[in-house]
């Protein structure tokens, strides 16, 4: 069989599709196009004599090729690359209809696994952006109750004074649930769908430096599908005039427009908004090529028919066209003096125009910017009036001053700002460009799909809590809820990390639910927007007078088979695995497809195993339908609900004890 194995492995080479870039044979492709009958493999087959034999039958001049034959062929144990593979060939780990795993995943021309679930889980938690998941990938006929609501448990709500225990749910209560996102925000449909109106998420980038390894040989594969399933159910949380709202850096950002508009809807798609994140400075520029300082926002609606985003402005440095000074504005016009604005702030200096700039060398134009907004009611700008914009009246009083070139002429409108006219031109006041950004009066415009302004200045400070590598910036949140919120909308953020979201959605008046599931979300997570309710000043704060107040919610998940994979994570040795494997067995939480009379944990191919090996063979062992306690499971004696968690459970669906 070895001899003809390697033939088989060098006919296959002809063709590109059936190996990754390191040379590793793709056997789940090679299957597909097998069951496929894809007519390039058929013809590399038919080439060589022992194939065309082996997998071809001469019926009445026709050859017909054995495709059951040749999938034997490809799944035999001895086509098996490691010890890992080959140990869960074995044991018999295969689908519902016996065939072996590594058949079983759809390989389509988008990708691999499109069709399934993927319930990755974060278990470790050093850094948010060094995460390590397990991968259990789930075919649709294998998803029973994955994503059924949960039980949730440890209840308890955050005051500004304290926590309280034993609470009930109420619909206006902000919440910071503790589990697996995927199943959260699945648990979320049965009060929100239909409810949101932004989801906010800082996704996973999928670079080497976060540890996102599925699988080196479907990377983005998994990935895609790890956020596949996360955005269909986003789509159904959101009302039909929300918004999401997600950051990704170039790793990712192709990968998931394309995903995006396939859920979404490429009409749908309203923005892609780059945010400047750092300067050309430090170790980026021992890079070679363009120093990268910038990431990605990506903005879709659900329905653009009743999208109506807020206009949101930016602040704006002095606009230098507003060159007019008016002396004594608190006058009729008629006796309004002017000057340039320059002339008005060298006497105020007490020195030359040429010496102000002297004076204050690179700082010039921030200190004009600052005179004329100290001075923003005296500031001002003549500018032509143009015939095709204004009213056949204001044509007249338009000719009229011209013909008194030494007049201004008054003409007032009901529907907009007056008008003072003087040799055909309008005088435009900045004061009517000016706004309040940020607590601070300031020349505005729009916003565009450039932002600069929201650098993470001193982000390691912001919300009183350390978290490496981690944080958005909240004045990028504030922009984001701005744009796409008002006050009592609701807020989602599913990869909650150090809790930003939720901070500056509490101090904007919006309701927020945040889901997480590394071990930090009480220390960090809840931490962080508890000490906004205590009235924290960092972050976005004083741009919009915040003093504190308010409360949340914080719950879990009930656990049931996540218990083991947490318990996994934190083993060190290889007595502890094979405790919990021991442990395993003896519980009912096993997947249907394995015998436990076939798994021994003391077997000899077992003890082969390294370590992570052994993990990951014993968590595929589990049945991933009971990560969490279901629902309809709550009065099962079997998991032990409390009756302060069955009351709270109760309360956030909705449902009663009978």
């Amino acid at each position: 069989m070895t001899n003809f194995l390697d033939t088989l492995v060098g006919i296959l080479k002809a063709d590109e599709r059936f190996f990754a870039d390191d040379g590793t044979l793709l056997r789940n492709r090679v299957y597909e196009a097998s069951m496929a009958v894809d007519a390039n493999l058929i013809r590399l087959l038919l080439r060589n004599v022992d194939t065309k034999k082996r997998f071809f039958t001469d019926v009445d001049g026709v050859l017909v090729f054995d495709k059951v034959g040749f999938g034997w062929v490809i799944n035999n144990r001895q086509f098996l690359p490691d010890s890992y593979t080959r140990y869960k060939n074995r044991i018999g780990l295969t689908d519902s209809r016996g065939d072996l795993i590594y058949s079983s995943n759809d390989v389509v021309l988008t990708f691999p696994y499109k069709d399934c679930v993927l319930a990755g889980g974060q278990t470790k938690d050093d850094q948010k952006r060094d995460e390590v998941f397990f991968n259990a990938t789930l075919a649709p006929d294998e998803v029973d109750r994955l994503l059924y609501p949960k039980v949730l448990v440890g209840a308890k709500r955050y005051t500004a004074q304290g926590t309280l225990e034993n609470v009930e749910f109420d619909k206006s209560d902000n919440l910071i649930i503790k589990g697996n996102n995927l199943i959260a925000i699945s648990s979320l449909l049965k009060r929100y769908e239909g409810a949101v109106k932004c989801i906010y998420i800082d996704v996973p980038y999928n670079t080497g430096n976060d540890s996102f390894g599925y699988n080196d040989r479907f990377n983005h594969s998994s990935w895609l599908t790890f956020m596949k399933n996360r955005l269909e159910i986003a789509y159904r949380l959101l009302k039909r005039e929300g918004t999401i709202a997600i950051s990704v850096d170039n790793y990712e950002i192709a990968y998931l427009l394309v995903l995006l508009d396939e859920i979404f809807g490429k009409g749908n798609r309203k923005n892609i908004i780059t945010v400047k994140r750092g300067s050309v400075t430090g170790a980026k520029v021992i890079n070679p090529g363009v120093v990268n300082v910038v990431e990605y926002v990506i903005l879709y609606s659900k329905d653009s028919a009743v999208w109506k985003p807020n206009r949101v402005y930016a602040a704006k440095g002095y606009d230098n066209r507003y060159n007019v000074y008016i002396e004594n504005c608190d006058k009729h016009f008629d006796e309004w003096a002017f000057k340039t604005v320059l002339d008005k702030w060298s006497e105020v200096e007490g020195v030359t125009k040429s010496q102000l700039k002297k004076k204050y060398g690179s700082d010039y134009d921030a200190e004009l910017n600052r005179f004329v907004i100290q001075n923003i009611e005296s500031i001002a700008r003549w500018a032509a009036l143009d015939n095709n914009s204004i009213s056949e009246e204001a044509r007249i009083q338009k000719q009229t001053s011209i013909n008194k070139p030494d007049e201004i002429i008054y003409y007032p409108r009901n529907d907009a700002n007056d008008y003072y006219i003087r040799n055909g031109d309008i005088l435009l006041f900045a004061k009517d460009r000016a706004l309040e950004i940020d607590g601070v009066i300031t020349f505005s415009q729009p916003i565009s799909d450039i932002w600069d302004d929201v650098l993470p200045n001193d982000l390691h400070n912001e919300g009183g809590v350390e978290f490496k590598k981690g944080k958005k910036p909240e004045k990028l949140l504030q922009r984001i809820l701005e744009l796409c919120t008002n006050e009592s909308d609701i807020v989602v953020d599913f990869f909650a990390g150090s809790g930003t979201t939720g901070a500056v959605a509490h101090k904007m008046n919006r309701q927020y639910i945040l889901c997480e599931q590394m071990d930090y979300v009480e220390d960090i997570t809840a931490q962080r927007v508890h000490n906004v309710l205590k009235g924290e000043a960092r972050g976005v704060s004083s741009n919009v007078n915040w003093q504190g107040g308010g409360s949340f919610v914080y719950c879990e998940l009930a656990k049931c088979n996540q218990k083991f994979i947490d318990e996994l994570a934190q083993a060190s040795s290889d007595n502890q695995v094979v405790a919990l494997h021991e442990k395993i067995l003896k519980t009912g939480f096993i997947s249907s497809k394995i015998d436990p009379k076939e798994i021994d944990p003391n077997a000899a191919d077992f003890a082969e195993l390294s370590l992570d090996d052994k993990k990951r063979f014993i968590i595929e062992l589990l049945d991933m339908n009971m990560l969490y306690v279901n629902l309809s499971d709550i009065d099962d004696a079997d998991y032990r609900v409390s009756e302060a968690d069955k009351a709270f459970t109760r309360s956030f669906y909705g449902v009663d004890g009978k």
